[in-house]
């Protein structure tokens, strides 16, 4: 399967003032990248919580290649690269619609608990629907 990709527009609000993305917006369009994949495949983030799971950043590796400006239109390509009990890994990059890459990460997300933010397992269901984007089964 191809990588699930969000398309988005870069505003004013997500420049400095040279009109270029400010580094840390890469990780907010990745997040919602991420939101839209897990949203896409049936499990809204409020109803996740709702069960009892939410997911935190572990850790991440970024790496910024070149800048995003103001009124650029975007793609975050979204892969999972692990999806073990407690923890998903995602490959994500950002580039520009002609391909040019701007930034690429891995960013590892913990399953917890909701209510005491201790490591739980991934629910069953979202590890089956996430097999799909895994590079194994590509």
């Amino acid at each position: 399967m191809a990588p699930f990709t969000y398309r988005l527009r870069v505003y004013i609000e997500d420049t400095d003032l040279g009109g270029i993305v400010y580094y840390v917006n890469y990780l907010k369009f990745m997040e919602r990248a991420r939101t839209e994949l897990l949203r896409e495949l049936g499990f809204e983030q409020t109803k996740l919580r709702s069960a009892g799971v939410i997911f935190v950043v572990h850790s991440l590796d970024s790496r910024y290649l070149k800048p995003a400006q103001l009124d650029d239109e975007l793609n975050v390509e979204t892969v999972i690269e692990q999806a073990s009990a407690a923890t998903l890994a995602f490959r994500q990059n950002v580039a520009r619609l002609d391909g040019t890459l701007l930034c690429s990460a891995c960013v590892k997300v913990a399953t917890v608990a909701a209510d005491s933010l201790k490591p739980t397992r991934t629910p069953r269901p979202l590890v089956e629907a996430l097999a799909p984007y895994l590079p194994s089964n590509n």
